[in-house]
């Protein structure tokens, strides 16, 4: 697709080579589950490559020196339930003092319009830096709305990662939102009259889960 302003899709070989296992349909639920967190930790070190740093005193075993620290506010990860949630641990072993929200969305079969059921953000949400987790962009309506909702509630500072995604996805949440940085590990080739992004990899909520 073309190049958007603000989407990054990331290139990184050993990225790429977990996002292929995952795709494989006999790959079970405890190795899916790792996959993905393993693969949002990777793209997590990438989207996270401009957090603000100061320099504090710290005391090695050899002497005193200055050494960076993030700065300001902890940083607030928002998965989409419920597959954004797999996502999440790899992102807090990077950042273990992250504050967790949730938004619940879920998609109608019929016309594929998301609905919200559930929204709970850290305060203040407005002087976090907000990452918001959902594996598989498809059609950008549920992360559309969720993004929508966050900055409702005042949030301002906003990345959104998924692990794969449409290119109609990708166009529909930078048209709405232009000033959300997009991480994506691989845009697949189309989506399908039933709204399944192709090749795809299935539903990521059911193979995370081991639900049907």
């Amino acid at each position: 697709m073309e190049k958007l302003d603000n989407v990054v899709e990331l290139t990184h070989p050993l990225l790429q080579h977990k996002i292929t296992m995952l795709r494989d349909k006999n790959t079970g639920t405890a190795e899916f589950r790792a996959l993905v967190e393993e693969i949002a930790m990777l793209e997590a070190f990438e989207a996270l490559n401009d957090l603000q740093t100061v320099d504090i005193e710290c005391e090695t075993p050899i002497e005193k020196c200055m050494a960076p620290v993030i700065a300001g506010r902890k940083m607030a990860i928002v998965p989409i339930l419920r597959a954004g949630l797999g996502m999440v641990n790899g992102i807090q072993k990077l950042v273990p003092t992250a504050k967790i929200g949730h938004i619940g969305m879920y998609r109608d079969e019929e016309t594929h319009i998301p609905h919200e059921y559930y929204c709970k953000l850290p305060s203040p949400i407005e002087e976090r830096l907000i990452v918001v987790t959902d594996p598989m962009l498809a059609t950008g309506g549920s992360a559309i709305d969720a993004i929508t909702l966050i900055k409702q509630h005042g949030g301002k500072r906003i990345k959104f990662m998924a692990i794969i995604a449409a290119p109609e996805g990708v166009r529909a949440l930078h048209e709405a939102h232009p000033d959300v940085q997009i991480y994506i590990g691989h845009i697949d080739r189309e989506l399908n009259s039933d709204a399944y992004i192709c090749p795809g990899l299935g539903d990521a909520g059911d193979r995370i889960f081991g639900t049907k």
